[in-house]
């Protein structure tokens, strides 16, 4: 793409380089959400809205930001989430991102709409941590099918989407009478209306892989799934793209951290862009962190070296993140380190990255 990975010194480039990279339609994909877009700001408000407590006169010499995660070490508490048509913003699509995580140290969860499919997805990083997610658009046998193949090639665990009942109204998309080819004659919704606990339990009492539930947005939902023996509990409104004016993933969080008390693992995702906004969530209860909107800038702008440099520096802003708060170790944090305060940005998708105007990366 004319840029090599290590040309970017800044998170924000690989954002700046994307644009560049990417039509419209794709742009606006990633960067979009449902109606009015309110949930996605609040995703970004939820964590501006938290400062820091550091502490100081301790010996941060020893900054580790590693994570032990089902048998795998990982480099950060990372994963890159799933994402539709990675196809949109590399022709390597789940292959690249996947080898991209690996080669790093940080795991990935293919969307089970995403190219290049599971079983080449596996094969091109056999040694990641993988996660394997699913949409349901056929019977008790679809899901069963997936899942044994998950097994059988080598994922860790196994992610059932619950927030689609219905497909949101997207209007970036509308609003150009844009129709998404992944969009297009899809069959089976009427499986992913039809979805309740019943598959949970059944999942459950069939198969030992662990279970993770991606779409939990209430305290009282978190704890049916504990009571279901779901195994990892996993926080999203789908980056703001399904339920309008919901809230910020990190204003859910604390209430689930509480009700899960340990009983299970917790995913989060929902803007986390910068290397805070990492320790932050790990501070408030999480033990993975997801990357959506970011994974797609970082593969727009260079593909699966893009991947790795992304997360090389996210490394480097958590690192020296943990090491300002008095902490060497992820296991020191609690939510003594965090603190209610006024957000100084306006919320929004780039909240982020408000250096994104320099020169020469304007876009």
């Amino acid at each position: 793409m004319g840029t090599a990975a290590s040309d970017f010194h800044n998170l924000h480039e690989l954002v700046a380089k994307a644009r560049a990279n990417l039509n419209q339609n794709a742009w606006d994909y990633i960067v979009g959400g449902t109606e009015t877009e309110t949930t996605l700001r609040r995703n970004r408000m939820a964590l501006d809205e938290i400062a820091f407590r550091p502490r100081v006169l301790r010996d941060v010499s020893k900054v580790d930001a590693s994570v032990e995660v089902m048998g795998h070490k990982l480099r950060l508490p990372v994963m890159l989430a799933p994402v539709g048509a990675l196809e949109s913003f590399d022709p390597g699509a789940g292959g690249a991102v996947v080898r991209g995580a690996g080669s790093f140290g940080a795991a990935h969860m293919l969307s089970s709409v995403s190219e290049p499919g599971l079983e080449k997805v596996a094969e091109a990083a056999p040694d990641a941590l993988r996660i394997y997610q699913l949409y349901v658009r056929g019977d008790d046998a679809f899901v069963e099918d997936r899942i044994e193949r998950a097994i059988g090639n080598g994922y860790a665990a196994f992610c059932l989407t619950v927030d689609t009942a219905h497909y949101s109204r997207r209007e970036r998309d509308l609003a150009k009478r844009y129709v998404r080819a992944n969009r297009r004659d899809v069959s089976g919704r009427e499986f992913q209306m039809a979805l309740d606990w019943r598959t949970v339990k059944r999942i459950k009492d069939k198969y030992k892989i662990p279970l993770a539930i991606k779409g939990i947005a209430t305290a009282e939902d978190a704890g049916i799934a504990v009571d279901h023996g779901v195994e990892w509990i996993y926080v999203s409104n789908h980056g703001g793209r399904q339920l309008d004016h919901g809230r910020g993933a990190m204003h859910v969080l604390p209430e689930i951290a509480a009700t899960v008390a340990g009983r299970a693992k917790i995913m989060v995702d929902g803007s986390f862009c910068r290397g805070t906004d990492i320790v932050k969530a790990i501070a408030a209860g999480a033990d993975l962190v997801g990357l959506g909107r970011l994974q797609c800038w970082a593969l727009a702008a260079g593909g699966e070296a893009g991947i790795v440099r992304m997360l090389e520096l996210l490394e480097d802003e958590v690192q020296r993140c943990m090491g300002l708060l008095g902490v060497n170790t992820f296991a020191e944090l609690d939510r003594s380190y965090l603190h209610a305060a006024m957000p100084t940005n306006a919320p929004d998708v780039f909240s982020a990255f408000p250096l994104l105007q320099i020169e020469p990366y304007r876009y």
